[in-house]
């Protein structure tokens, strides 16, 4: 019963995680679209109440003229409801929180944990995880705030940052499971994200609209600070969206987590990520001559995503090899010692995941397909490799199954 209603808690916040998600990156999506497009506008109007850019758009059969100030409305008064973007981001974080602890702290012998990796208790894994994603935000906070706004500030962050992100992600893939490395590197740019909204974008967006609709005189330029933060931070987590989604996908693809140089794999994932990234939001400034051609961003992030195609491809088999159907076939009873050993724990006749058994030649049969996919393919099961199963089990599987797919 309880893995049934893990399985309900996994699905249900993996959904509402996904849906806020959308919300979230999509309106990030949009105000870097806008940022790109508004122009100074011409009519008087628009020029005396204060309006910095403004575009036309139509969408669903209607035209929008979305506006942007720079300082409050003429007179300071918003004379309809004011909308504050953030539960977006803070609904994506806490779903996703939700569903790390669920399926990876409450799991971690299974989930976060490769002996054949780093051997731990599940709590030091568990706190270390967590350790992550606090640590790496203090540490971005910091670089920000002390380099960002000197000369070549962003430059110098960026190039910092980088470094920060290689050498978080070589030390996850050295210390967990590479599912769990993959997954948690991207939770630690993602908690950064929303870290950015909850400590700087909103609380000083909340002191610059509470200055300039008071009805009373402000220091603009001692507000200027906040406005150059959050945009700073704003642009930043644009950035990271596609990085940390490739992180959150390539965890469901064993062939990336389970190379030997996976660390590699990952950072290159993401910078390919940020450079696709940056192909889009240049984009915009280049068709209104702001902007250098974006094209050269779009080419380096698909040339590192051929070269890892090309790095990962399988081997050819060996000159000369025979085929694994030429050896004599594999009984239930051969394979029954290591089920037993490696797959009767999660699989057998007290739980049963995901509602597998394969403690009796019939449900063995009934699954086989699963057995070989999850096994011997994808090497996904057992999870981590909880339970140690060597190669050549894999490939004892994989005889069992070539045989049951023979008589058929």
């Amino acid at each position: 019963m309880e893995a049934y209603l893990l399985d309900w808690a996994n699905l249900l916040l993996r959904w509402l995680h996904v849906i806020v998600a959308i919300a979230w990156i999509g309106s990030s999506f949009y105000f870097v679209f806008l940022d790109n497009n508004l122009l100074a506008p011409t009519a008087d109007d628009l020029k005396k109440k204060g309006v910095d850019g403004a575009m036309w758009a139509v969408h669903g059969g209607g035209f929008y003229n979305p506006q942007k100030y720079m300082v409050a409305p003429q007179g300071g008064i918003i004379d309809s409801k004011l909308h504050w973007f953030y539960w977006e981001s803070y609904s994506t974080w806490l779903s996703g929180f939700a569903l790390f602890c669920v399926l990876y702290l409450w799991n971690a012998n299974a989930f976060l944990i490769d002996k054949q990796v780093f051997d731990w208790s599940p709590m030091a894994a568990g706190f270390t995880a967590i350790a992550f994603l606090v640590g790496f935000w203090f540490i971005y906070d910091t670089i920000c705030r002390v380099f960002g706004f000197r000369q070549n500030g962003e430059r110098t962050v960026a190039l910092m940052l980088i470094v920060v992100v290689a050498a978080a992600t070589w030390l996850a893939c050295h210390l967990f499971s590479g599912r769990a490395a993959f997954l948690i590197i991207g939770a630690m740019l993602a908690t950064t994200m929303s870290a950015n909204v909850f400590f700087w974008i909103i609380p000083g967006q909340r002191k610059v609209v509470a200055a300039m609709t008071g009805g009373g005189a402000y220091d603009a330029s001692s507000l200027a600070i906040h406005g150059k933060r959050g945009k700073q931070r704003s642009v930043h987590n644009t950035y990271f969206t596609l990085p940390v989604l490739i992180a959150m996908l390539s965890n469901h693809y064993s062939f990336l987590y389970s190379h030997s140089h996976k660390w590699v794999v990952l950072f290159v994932l993401m910078m390919a990520g940020a450079l696709i990234r940056q192909f889009f939001v240049q984009r915009h400034g280049w068709h209104l001559g702001r902007a250098r051609n974006p094209w050269p961003f779009a080419a380096m992030g698909v040339v590192l995503l051929l070269g890892l195609i090309v790095w990962l491809r399988p081997a050819p088999a060996p000159a000369g090899a025979a085929p694994s159907a030429a050896a004599a076939p594999v009984t239930y009873a051969q394979l029954r010692p290591v089920l037993e050993q490696r797959c009767y724990s999660c699989h057998g006749d007290v739980v049963q995941m995901k509602n597998v058994r394969v403690d009796s030649q019939e449900q063995a049969e009934l699954h086989a397909q699963q057995i070989y996919q999850q096994v011997v393919v994808t090497k996904i099961m057992p999870l981590s490799n909880a339970t140690q199963i060597t190669d050549d089990e894999r490939a004892l599987i994989g005889r069992w199954f070539e045989g049951q797919s023979a008589k058929k």
